[in-house]
């Protein structure tokens, strides 16, 4: 799957996101919507927002408000449990844990669950953003 951002302070432009790719390039389960249902979802997240930055962070609020946390997922074979959903330099993060550990991992890179969690179309509206389907 190709990277997003880079971290760093800043965000990548329009122009430096990867080329969007098929949707057999995601193995994760998501609620599964039309382009147009996408669209709409990425219009309601970015309305007032002008450039990446206020676009990235309105659709970390909208992942933030509606996602429901915490559920359970596997990452790299192991169950972890998602806590919590924030906006980072690096992007939106999701806070994987196990055995007390933490491990931030980008909500583009997060497998989810099947079923997904209830909110987990505002995953699937940021990664078409991002230009991952």
């Amino acid at each position: 799957m190709p990277a997003f951002r880079k971290i760093h302070s800043g965000t990548l432009s329009r122009t430096e996101r990867p080329a969007r790719v098929s949707l057999a390039a995601y193995a994760f389960p998501m609620p599964e919507l039309s382009a147009e249902e996408l669209d709409a979802l990425v219009e309601k997240a970015t309305v007032d927002a002008y450039g990446d930055d206020e676009q990235l962070a309105g659709f970390a609020v909208m992942i933030e408000e509606n996602l429901k946390v915490p559920f359970k997922t596997t990452v790299l074979g192991m169950t972890v449990t998602v806590r919590k959903v924030t906006q980072t330099e690096s992007g939106i993060v999701a806070d994987c844990v196990r055995d007390g550990h933490h491990q931030a991992i980008s909500v583009l890179d997060l497998p989810l669950p099947e079923p997904p969690p209830k909110g987990a179309q505002w995953i699937a509206a940021f990664r078409h953003w991002a230009g991952g389907l």
